[in-house]
């Protein structure tokens, strides 16, 4: 049977805020979710923008947005982004010493009326990050190193994917599984079948002559 794939392109976080907010509104008929990655410049090189811009996003658009924190201290600022329209909110494994707190942020996330959303690096092994798997609504696997548009993705990510998907199968959970990082039209079938649930895509989509051509070509 055929799987539904959900694709959610990824804004370009360094490009003039009118840009992004008008690319939001140009796919919001074909798309399914808006990727926000937000960036602090210390979880990673790369600084973006902030709460108040995924507000005015949220404000001026009808698509659901999709944040993914990679940011350092998650936990202080997550409420400013579900307060300012997130729907799912995304932390990383990787940001809390504590791993109480990394509970405590996705309780506080679903308590808060959104979706709640874990990430890890290409390096984090899966054995390390699975237990939290039981707590989370989304499960974000990284195809690259995070904070670079336009990488090729890792050949390692479809084994990844793989495992991810068994222990969901296995432990009859039903999170969503994301895949962020080198998704094209040559990959997206691959990584359906081995039990992706939703695309994102940056460059791919951004950078494309018919943006809405290239959503379809995802989802076939």
């Amino acid at each position: 049977m055929k799987r539904k794939v959900d694709v959610a392109p990824s804004t370009d976080p360094l490009k003039e805020k009118q840009s992004i907010i008008d690319y939001a509104k140009q796919i919001q008929p074909y798309a399914d979710l808006l990727h926000c990655d937000i960036m602090d410049g210390k979880f990673v090189k790369n600084k973006t923008f902030d709460s108040s811009f995924v507000k005015s996003i949220n404000s001026q658009s009808l698509i659901p947005l999709d944040v993914h924190l990679m940011t350092k201290e998650p936990l202080q600022t997550l409420e400013e982004y579900i307060n300012a329209g997130a729907n799912i909110l995304t932390v990383h494994y990787e940001a809390f010493a504590d791993k109480r707190e990394l509970l405590q942020a996705l309780s506080l996330t679903r308590k808060k009326g959104a979706l709640a959303g874990i990430s890890f690096k290409p390096n984090t092994q899966i054995k390390d990050v699975k237990s939290f798997f039981f707590y989370v609504d989304v499960v974000l696997l990284m195809g690259v190193e995070p904070g670079e548009s336009g990488q090729e993705m890792m050949e390692s990510t479809f084994a990844r994917l793989s495992e991810i998907n068994k222990f969901r199968n296995e432990n009859k959970l039903c999170f969503k599984i994301e895949v962020d990082g080198g998704v094209n039209e040559k990959n997206a079938h691959l990584l359906s079948e081995l039990g992706a649930d939703i695309l994102v895509s940056g460059s791919y989509v951004f950078n494309a002559s018919d943006r809405e051509k290239a959503i379809k070509k995802l989802k076939k």
